[in-house]
């Protein structure tokens, strides 16, 4: 998919399935993504029923699958390891996991770096 075709699909809101598929993929919770998407359960409901996600709820969802693809393939395919990797605190994020780092752009780009430096051995 084109750059613009993703903007305007985030533009008019992803459809709901594509959170489901991302928490699918990835093996987490859709509990668990929704929460980093920052969509609260009573929204989630909501979203669920209405099949759309909002326009900012599925910018996150672009950011967090980015993230989770780039650290898939750190870990060279394997998803297992990259969930719990992504899951798990890292005292480079000062003990938060990359996940919840994600909440935030400025965080997924610390992420990102962090993914960066790992790729090329440097420990952090």
């Amino acid at each position: 998919m084109s750059v613009r075709a993703t903007i305007r699909e985030i533009r008019k809101g992803f459809p709901f399935e594509r959170m489901q598929q991302f928490a699918t993929s990835s093996g987490m919770a859709p509990t668990e993504v929704a929460k980093v998407l920052q969509i609260p359960a009573r929204t989630l409901a909501r979203r669920r029923k209405e099949g759309r996600l909002a326009p900012d709820e599925s910018e996150r969802l672009v950011r967090l699958d980015r993230l989770f693809d780039l650290t898939v393939q750190l870990f060279d395919g394997d998803r297992d390891r990259a969930r719990e990797w992504f899951t798990t605190p890292r005292p480079a994020l000062g003990n938060e996991s990359p996940l919840q780092f994600a909440e935030t752009e400025i965080g997924a780009r610390e992420v990102e770096n962090l993914i960066g430096r790992l790729e090329h051995g440097i420990y952090t």
